[in-house]
């Protein structure tokens, strides 16, 4: 059973928002297009990049933990978490959405995406002798400060960074497990070596790259159709 945890992992996530897609409140399954659309954008940069990082040794997967099925050097259960994160992350968001609809900060939630990308930037070029801490952290902080200029704050930022919060809490059950097995193993040289737990401390703005590219696609998908 062990070369199945990750996918166990998976499934367990997927589980409980596949299942209430359908509830007639929200029902999430008619999102379901310019969901995947936003999926696939972001997969577009994060797995090439992903394949680049386990093949360069920055990162890597136990053989142990997972089913055996590559593809590109990565392990076929990596290729469904991007799918499975993201569907449970924007689902989230949706719900979030439909019982907090006034959670709306236009100007606060501007400036702290701002600070938020300075500070993320700034990190990054003080660490370009760490390879995953400066692509991540150069990624986010771009992502974040090109919030304002399409006036996501405006529309749909407060409640992104609402979900992200909330999901935070899934995020250290889930990640917590595969760093912690370890399923998957980091290179601390390319990293700071800050643990949130057994967590990189990398990996929460990779989460947060990972939702920007989703939801950015997602509401422009969503908005002209």
């Amino acid at each position: 059973m062990e070369k199945y945890t990750y996918l166990l992992l998976l499934a367990g996530s997927i589980a409980i928002p596949l299942f209430r897609s359908f509830e007639p409140r929200i029902f999430f399954r008619r999102n379901w297009p310019a969901l995947f659309a936003g999926i696939l954008v972001m997969m577009a940069v994060f797995i090439p990049w992903d394949i680049v990082f386990t093949r360069e040794g920055i990162w890597s997967f136990n053989h142990d933990y997972v089913t055996g099925i590559f593809l590109f050097g990565l392990p076929v259960e990596e290729w469904l978490f991007f799918v499975v994160i993201s569907y449970c992350i924007v689902f989230t968001y949706e719900v979030l959405k439909y019982f907090f609809p006034a959670f709306v900060f236009p100007r606060t939630v501007m400036l702290l995406t701002l600070l938020l990308g300075v500070l993320l930037i700034s990190i990054a070029l003080f660490n370009t002798d760490r390879t995953y801490t400066f692509v991540v952290m150069l990624l986010g902080g771009f992502l974040a400060l090109l919030q304002p200029l399409i006036r996501s704050h405006e529309k749909w930022l407060s409640h992104f960074f609402l979900t992200y919060l909330v999901i935070l809490i899934p995020f250290f059950i889930v990640n917590g497990v595969l760093t912690a097995m370890p399923v998957v193993i980091y290179n601390n040289a390319e990293n700071l070596g800050i643990r949130l737990f057994t967590i990189p401390l990398e990996d929460t703005v990779y989460l947060l790259g990972m939702m920007f590219l989703v939801q950015m696609v997602y509401e422009k998908t969503a908005t002209s159709r």
